[in-house]
């Protein structure tokens, strides 16, 4: 028995991630005095970009179960963009503002979408896509043992 090819979206993933996570360390660094901006921007930019090149590449995978994904990763998302909401209030509740709010908030968007989307990946690559169940012999052979 072959298990299925997947591309590396979970790595890719904690990839990005990692990358909000040292651009926010960074700006953290520097406040409450001038926060230098283009390291942060450009880790964005990278976290950004490689979320859409995860998603993309998932996109290719044959027989992906995506109503599974769409199920478990919209309940994810909310809980996720509330989590990052209380995060946006603690930033705005302790006044920070211009240009380190921008880049905070985006990174926040970033990881509101990035785990909900591994989460959903991770239940759904180890679920049977909707009509494969049928064509499926180990599902049939182990259906009939007592």
């Amino acid at each position: 028995m072959s298990e299925r090819k997947f591309p590396p979206f979970t790595e890719i993933g904690m990839f990005s991630l990692s990358l909000i996570v040292i651009g926010g360390i960074y700006l953290s660094a520097h406040i409450p005095q001038h926060v230098p901006l283009g390291l942060p921007i450009a880790l964005l930019i990278a976290s950004a970009a490689l979320v859409v090149i995860n998603v993309a590449m998932l996109t290719r995978v044959p027989d992906f179960n995506w109503p599974r994904f769409f199920q478990v990763g919209k309940w994810a998302l909310a809980a996720y963009l509330f989590t990052a909401a209380l995060i946006e209030y603690a930033f705005l509740r302790n006044h920070l503002k211009g240009g380190p709010l921008v880049i905070l908030t985006l990174s926040l968007l970033v990881y509101a979408v990035q785990v909900p989307a591994m989460i959903a990946f991770t239940v759904a690559r180890y679920d049977t896509p909707p009509g494969a169940g049928a064509n499926d012999s180990r599902l049939h052979s182990a259906a009939s043992r007592p």
